[in-house]
């Protein structure tokens, strides 16, 4: 309630000011326009105040924050990519050895099993 009357008080004493000579309309058109681009500059801070925590408190994040965390995410992962790729080709290395002598045993065991099938006949 105080607020309409600040705006009322603000354009009585415009209207009297107007009226006694002090200003004229162009004066008091100009003040108007000032004031009503501090009070708008006052509102769109206070609203966007409101909404960054509203939206914070629901758990969202503004887009450049999202966007810069995802760029250390990514310096991150090619961080410990290039580490992790030696290791993986060790065992990658050591993998392929194992496979080897698997596929020898499996081999021996088939040339064992035919070679008996054939002494026994």
């Amino acid at each position: 309630m105080s607020k309409n009357s600040d705006i009322k008080a603000t354009i009585k004493s415009l209207i009297e000011n107007v009226q006694l000579g002090n200003k004229s309309g162009t004066e008091v058109a100009q003040s108007v326009n000032v004031w009503l681009k501090e009070g708008g500059e006052a509102l769109k801070v206070k609203i966007e105040d409101e909404v960054e925590r509203s939206v914070s408190k629901m758990g969202f994040v503004k887009r450049g924050e999202f966007e810069a965390l995802k760029q250390e995410v990514a310096a991150l992962k090619k961080g410990g990519a290039s580490a992790k790729k030696s290791p993986a080709k060790k065992s990658a290395a050591k993998k392929t050895g194992a496979q080897k002598s698997t596929a020898k045993n499996s081999a021996k065991k088939v040339v064992k099993k035919t070679a008996a099938k054939k002494v026994s006949k």
